[in-house]
């Protein structure tokens, strides 16, 4: 099987688009599509596949919200989800320090083989499971620089079991990134084939049932 096609790339930016969206859903209604949320998390996880859409459960339907946002930011003149689009691009940015950090990786690799043996007793949105992604956020991806300051209800920020969503989110997104980027995604291909990337973004979503 091809790794590096226009196809696994949209998945995979689809699945940065995904986590940006319920990013920006957590903390400004404090709740967030739980099939999204499920598919997201469970990504992360995922350290070994026989596709790039094995990976999201493979079912594009898991990635319809992250298609949607993907689409809408593709085709408008304006940015579309200002926020999410800032949290997209922090990503892609981030994930690039993060695979400098050997110390950061391993510790990440820990914290995903202790989750994989919480959700062999816990669903993967309990409490302890949520913790433990939280944590692996703090200790890697938030040391890096920039960090990734995210806008909402103050109220919903503050509360633990958001905040741990969150950080979970987006270490699925730095997953995603790093999947785009073992798929042959490019920051200047996304530029430069933005039009081809958005009739496939169209392509895959009509065949969401």
């Amino acid at each position: 099987m091809e790794l590096q096609t226009l196809t696994n790339q949209v998945i995979a930016l689809a699945g940065i688009a995904q986590a940006a969206a319920l990013v920006e859903q957590l903390a400004t209604k404090g709740k967030a599509d739980e099939i999204a949320l499920e598919t997201s998390l469970k990504s992360v996880l995922q350290t070994e596949s026989d596709s790039v859409l094995e990976i999201y459960g493979n079912d594009l339907a898991n990635l319809k919200l992250g298609l949607e946002h993907l689409n809408a930011q593709l085709t408008g003149y304006e940015i579309a989800y200002p926020d999410e689009a800032r949290y997209a691009a922090s990503l892609v940015f981030l994930e690039r320090q993060l695979c400098e950090q050997k110390s950061m990786l391993k510790t990440i690799s820990i914290g995903i083989e202790r989750a994989k043996a919480q959700t062999d007793h816990f669903p993967i949105l309990h409490e302890n499971v949520l913790a433990n992604f939280g944590d692996m956020y703090l200790q890697t991806v938030s040391k890096l620089q920039p960090r990734i300051m995210v806008n909402g209800v103050p109220d919903y920020l503050s509360r633990p079991d958001v905040a741990n969503k969150i950080r979970a989110c987006l270490l699925a997104g730095i997953r995603s990134a790093m999947l785009w980027k073992q798929c042959g995604g490019r920051r200047w291909k996304f530029l430069l084939f933005r039009k081809k990337t958005q009739v496939e973004v169209a392509r895959l979503l009509t065949l969401i049932a």
